[in-house]
């Protein structure tokens, strides 16, 4: 008798573009997380712009520059593109993760609205003068946000690391965006853009946000994991 043996079908996974439109169809078609994302885009909205108004107003009361135990002993390094472009490409990536997977939006729109308004508070508190004179007159949109007198704490630095914190199940994202803000870091003090104080705290200060995050949006959180936890990187 012959032995017959069970012939597996090839699995097959759905083209890019038709997965795109079947998450977003999915997404939009269904009210509840479709309420949750516009929801999340307007709190979004307004907290870059209570962050664009703290800038303003640290700049503009920013005093004397003080001494700082790491940036007096290493020289002033001409890292200004680096430090514009690099966060600019950091900005693209991260919403591109957004944009693929719109499940995503709502919690990290909600981490990063609280982000903003924290950071937005702890800037507004105490005018310390910048480490070293800003490399571009300040007054575009991006350079009070690059370069104004919002130090503590580091954006650059913090803005990573939560997006590492939000996306710790997916290894490789974890380990780019850890990287990146490793990176910032260095950036920051390289180019005196920062005191170590703005740089170091940002790490426990962003892991307390992302806890504060996980306990106020806990649906839009599921909603998150649901999703990245069918991926495989």
């Amino acid at each position: 008798m012959d032995e017959i043996r069970a012939v597996e079908a090839p699995i097959t996974r759905p083209r890019p573009h038709i997965e795109f439109f079947r998450r977003h169809r999915d997404h939009w078609m269904h009210s509840e997380s479709r309420s949750a994302t516009i929801f999340s885009l307007i709190l979004f909205a307004a907290s870059m712009a209570i962050a664009y108004f703290a800038e303003i107003y640290a700049t503009e009361k920013a005093t004397n520059a003080v001494g700082d135990i790491v940036l007096d002993k290493i020289a002033i390094f001409d890292v200004d593109w680096f430090y514009i472009w690099g966060a600019l490409a950091l900005l693209i990536f991260a919403a591109s993760l957004l944009i693929t997977n719109p499940k995503r939006i709502p919690f990290t729109l909600h981490s990063f609205t609280l982000y903003f308004l924290i950071r937005a508070f702890f800037i507004s508190l105490t005018h310390l003068g910048l480490p070293v004179p800003p490399p571009v007159e300040v007054w575009t949109v991006t350079s009070r946000m690059v370069f104004g007198g919002g130090l503590f704490f580091s954006g650059h630095v913090g803005a990573p690391y939560l997006l590492a914190l939000l996306f710790w199940r997916k290894k490789r994202l974890r380990y780019i965006f850890i990287g990146s803000s490793i990176v910032f870091a260095t950036t920051a003090l390289l180019g005196h853009y920062h005191y170590t104080i703005d740089v170091v705290a940002a790490y426990f200060i962003t892991y307390s946000i992302f806890h504060i995050a996980k306990t106020l949006f806990k649906k839009d959180r599921a909603l998150f994991e649901s999703e990245t936890a069918k991926e495989t990187t």
